[in-house]
């Protein structure tokens, strides 16, 4: 069993006060410093992106502290739309600071949480506000790489924080645990520390649910941490998959996943060809996978859903064991088909609706409307006939557009 909480939360009390206080990710640490040391209007923001607890937000608050700029600080979840963005953030970029500060410097974190569609322009918004800010800007994410944010990526400075070292993380929950007059056997902080997975939020509030309380921390006061399951994105997801070595690890993978299955089959669909460049492994992974998604569309269409443990156990023991010889790293592809649905959204739209309009026009199920009149529609739309059904149908210039492309 864990203890109890004692105190104030250890992740607020050591957390660093200094530049030189932050853990690991010096480089990245300094190169924000220099570029917030550096900037003149015009200049591009920072985007610090890294997985969660390695230090971004801390290093922005730290080196704001230490070079004297008055810290305003949102997180982009809690204002989504562009009106909000433009009403908090706005005048807070074009004029100065009366405290007799260095100045004013915005901290925008977790953008990432503004890309989809109900954001109502947030994302528009943030644009806007780098482009006519008169003050340093600096924005973090977790996973910046989602299509709908190229244009902010391209916009700013790109800073990567890492997963923070074991081996820098065992001697700052050693200092932790010394402050709090704690014996730690180093077993139990290794333990900690490598389930923590790079993450030092993570480890200090580990280590104060095993240690806050006790005198002495022994390995086996830590143990039950290993139970819990974490979760991971695509790019941590797909690398635990290809490096999994029996089928049980395989298929933990699909429990250790925030993304939907459907999903992370188009994820391993795409990256295939780059983790296994042997034709025999990529010819029985791809027959793994083919059967998969067999298994998954019987699944759905019959509404037989005990098939979908033959869909997971295909897609990840199935992929995972076509490797014989040894894991090797590649730089995995944002999935195409993904891509390429996102970019036709709108088409498909304006052209499910003009479904629905001529199936109510003409009486007709919207099966029929799509296979027995929308292909002759098409044809006919650049003609004088066809503009007239167009008109008559009250379809929209847009849909119209469409259904000629498709002609």
């Amino acid at each position: 069993m864990s203890a109890t909480y004692v105190g104030a939360p250890w992740v607020d009390k050591y957390r660093p006060k200094k530049i030189s206080d932050i853990i690991g990710n010096q480089e990245a640490v300094q190169q924000f410093v220099s570029w917030l040391k550096a900037w003149k209007p015009g200049a591009k923001p920072a985007l610090l992106h890294g997985p969660p607890g390695v230090g971004k937000t801390v290093t922005v608050e730290v080196a704001a502290q230490e070079l004297g700029y008055e810290l305003i600080a949102l997180n982009a979840s809690d204002v989504r739309s562009a009106d909000a963005i433009k009403r908090t953030l706005g005048p807070a970029s074009h004029y100065g600071t009366i405290f007799g500060q260095r100045g004013r410097l915005i901290f925008l974190d977790e953008v990432d949480g503004i890309s989809t569609a109900e954001d109502r322009g947030g994302l528009t918004a943030v644009l806007e506000l780098i482009r006519e800010a008169r003050t340093p800007i600096a924005l973090a994410a977790n996973d910046p790489w989602d299509p709908k944010l190229r244009p902010l990526r391209e916009a700013c400075l790109m800073i990567r924080f890492n997963k923070v070292r074991v081996t820098q993380l065992v001697p700052f929950l050693r200092k932790i645990c010394e402050a709090e007059g704690v014996k730690a056997d180093e077993r139990a902080l290794r333990i900690i520390a490598d389930l923590a997975e790079g993450d030092v939020r993570s480890a200090i509030n580990d280590l104060q649910a095993v240690a806050g309380g006790r005198k002495v921390l022994k390995p086996e006061d830590v143990e039950w941490l290993r139970a819990r399951n974490r979760q991971y994105g695509a790019f941590d997801v797909l690398k635990m998959l290809f490096m999994a070595r029996t089928a049980k690890e395989a298929k933990e993978v699909i429990n250790s996943s925030l993304i939907d299955y459907e999903t992370l089959l188009q994820w391993v669909h795409e990256n295939l060809p780059l983790q296994y460049t042997d034709p025999e492994e990529l010819a029985k992974a791809y027959d793994a996978l083919s059967l998969a998604d067999v298994y998954l569309g019987r699944a759905k269409r019959k509404q037989r859903w005990e098939l979908l443990r033959y869909f997971f156990d295909l897609m990840t023991a199935g992929v995972a064991l076509a490797r014989k010889g040894k894991y090797h790293f590649v730089k995995y592809q944002f999935p195409k088909k993904i891509l390429m649905m996102s970019r036709t959204k709108k088409a498909r739209e304006l052209r499910e609706e003009a479904i629905r309009i001529i199936a109510s026009k003409c009486h007709l199920s919207r099966r029929a409307a799509k296979t027995e009149i929308l292909p002759f529609l098409s044809i006919m739309l650049p003609t004088p006939m066809g503009q007239g059904i167009a008109k008559w149908l009250g379809l929209s210039d847009d849909m119209v557009k469409i259904l000629v492309h498709e002609g």
